[in-house]
């Protein structure tokens, strides 16, 4: 397998820990790696023959400097995207690649910037999804829901496993964000599965999937990777979830449990980290707590001491805290938002 990392995002819910040339794939959430680290080291633990990392040209300079930093470069190549077009036509920049040759490839491609605790899972989940795409299957891996979420998309899959391959289900409709009703009835159905983004098949199943659904890509990306980005800016702005996997005749999907969790928010923390006995979730070696609760705490530098108080977020970044209600964890690009407004371009 070839391993395509989507590295491009911008992580605003995790500000300021997540800046602009420093979004959520670049920060250090866990043993004091990146993100893309993370991905990069499953992938390769995964067998990837080599990894493509796709970016864009404001974060070319960091991937850049993390990549030569590794000890596996080699097999390491970065893409970059003349802007961000969504999913679909990043997935393209990489078939044009390969079109017309090594149509036999399978490949992958993954977020850079989730989490995963049970690494073996996560391999036996990739590897189950390499057998559906060699059976020209588009693949993807559906995470067995732990609580009824509201934030992400769901896939719903069929009764009936593909016959050739144990433990790979047909799709049967890919379900928007739901409202707390339709969460708690997914979660109760044992069918829907939370949708974490990545996908798996052979390049000319790819192929065949764009010329059928996004014919206005295909037409340029068979043309070649230089006339591929000088069309660039005039692709469709789609993702590939509502170009083609929700359109496909030939999804697949893995069911998994590996510990996965898309660090959306400052609240996912609570995914990763034990709490204390006070339900307070601390990422950093000197935070003192003192009659608090429920609060979480990323600490950088300096000593953070927190005194009777509840429901807290706190984050120390190298220039700035944030101190937030827990409460309105989900809600912190406002903050940017309103940073915008104020043209503190400083502090983004």
């Amino acid at each position: 397998m070839i391993a395509v990392v989507l590295a491009g995002g911008k992580g605003l819910r995790l500000w300021p820990e997540s800046r602009q040339t420093r979004p959520k794939q670049l920060c250090k959430f866990v043993d004091g790696k990146t993100m893309l680290d993370h991905t990069i080291d499953r992938l390769m633990t995964a067998g990837s023959s080599r990894v493509i990392i796709i970016t864009n040209d404001s974060l070319l300079p960091g991937i850049n400097e993390l990549v030569q930093q590794r000890g596996d470069k080699e097999k390491i190549e970065i893409l970059s995207e003349p802007e961000g077009r969504n999913t679909a036509p990043a997935v393209g920049l990489v078939l044009t690649r390969y079109f017309g040759e090594g149509e036999d490839e399978i490949l992958g491609f993954f977020p850079a910037d989730h989490h995963v605790s049970d690494t073996e899972a996560f391999v036996a989940s990739v590897q189950r999804a390499c057998m559906a795409a060699q059976n020209g299957h588009l693949a993807t891996i559906g995470i067995s829901p732990s609580r009824p979420e509201t934030g992400y998309g769901y896939i719903e899959k069929t009764k009936w496993e593909i016959g050739e391959i144990p433990g790979v289900f047909s799709v049967n409709s890919f379900c928007e964000k739901p409202d707390p009703e339709t969460a708690n009835s997914y979660l109760a159905s044992g069918s829907h599965m939370w949708n974490a983004g990545i996908y798996i098949s052979q390049a000319k199943t790819l192929c065949d999937e764009f010329k059928t659904h996004l014919p206005e890509i295909y037409e340029k990306l068979i043309l070649g990777f230089d006339k591929y980005i000088d069309s660039y800016p005039l692709l469709p702005e789609i993702s590939l979830d509502y170009g083609i996997a929700e359109k496909s005749d030939s999804m697949a999907v893995v069911p998994a449990n590996f510990g996965w969790c898309d660090l959306g928010n400052w609240n996912a923390l609570a995914e990763i980290y034990l709490p204390d006995l006070k339900s307070n979730i601390c990422n950093g070696n000197d935070v003192l707590l003192i009659d608090s609760n429920n609060c979480i705490i990323k600490q950088n530098e300096k000593t953070i001491v927190l005194f009777g108080v509840d429901n807290l977020l706190l984050v120390e970044s190298e220039d700035l805290v944030l101190v937030a209600d827990r409460n309105r964890a989900q809600d912190i690009r406002e903050i940017v938002e309103f940073l915008q407004e104020k043209k503190r371009f400083d502090l983004l």
